[in-house]
């Protein structure tokens, strides 16, 4: 799904997703987009940060806060390059962040690529333990205690690859390379994002973690002894 209320941007796009074999929806404002998510199923959403009526921040976080719709990938598209504004975006559950103006084939590589992350297949059948946190690599589902989580499919992999290495400090670029595949248009700040997103959901304090540690000057891991 295109979501943008610039007719020329969402006819670039269009036109582009659809010569490379896409089935393409698209909305001009918040709550059309909205409508359409919740009545049909979507592999991915573009959508624009600036819309009529729900802004698209409001819109990532309603999209990520529905357990229905959670897991959708979702690529931020703004005239809005400030570094502030991608984080923002990225918080707010956007899975990556181009602005406008914009090369339309880096934006279907774009797509490609999170689309291979989050179709991506980790070891299956496999129940990770670890403190109060239950992880099932077959159905990328997290739970703390009993109450099931709603992780992207990109937080999901970035947990799991460090509780599968409990112990091992792993450097921003580390981790790019590791969970983003060395994706070139993906920045070192976006792990950082991400780890944020991580803790406001797993940790009981996410100013004081118990799951996932940073090394300052390093990067982050997982204590060895949960």
């Amino acid at each position: 799904m295109i979501v943008d209320d610039e007719p020329d941007i969402v006819d670039l796009v269009t036109y582009n997703l659809k010569k490379d074999g896409y089935r393409v929806t698209t909305a001009s404002d918040g709550e059309e987009a909205l409508n359409k998510i919740r009545k049909d199923k979507f592999d991915l959403v573009v959508l624009d940060l600036m819309l009529p009526g729900i802004q698209g921040v409001e819109l990532c976080r309603i999209i990520r806060n529905d357990p229905k719709t959670a897991a959708i990938p979702i690529i931020m598209l703004t005239a809005k390059g400030e570094e502030v504004d991608r984080i923002i975006g990225l918080e707010s559950g956007a899975d990556d962040y181009m602005t406008k103006p914009f090369s339309a084939r880096e934006l279907v590589a774009r797509i490609k690529a999170v689309l291979r992350r989050t179709r991506e297949k980790v070891s299956t059948g496999k129940t990770i333990r670890i403190g109060d946190l239950v992880i099932n690599t077959e159905t990328y589902g997290v739970t703390k205690g009993k109450t099931p989580l709603e992780l992207s499919a990109t937080e999901f992999k970035l947990l799991l690859y460090l509780v599968e290495r409990k112990g091992r400090v792993f450097s921003r670029d580390q981790l790019v390379d590791a969970v983003w595949k060395g994706e070139a248009f993906i920045e070192p700040r976006t792990v950082d994002v991400h780890i944020r997103r991580l803790r406001t959901q797993i940790e009981d304090d996410p100013s004081n973690p118990v799951y996932l540690k940073t090394r300052r000057g390093v990067g982050y891991y997982v204590d060895e002894t949960l």
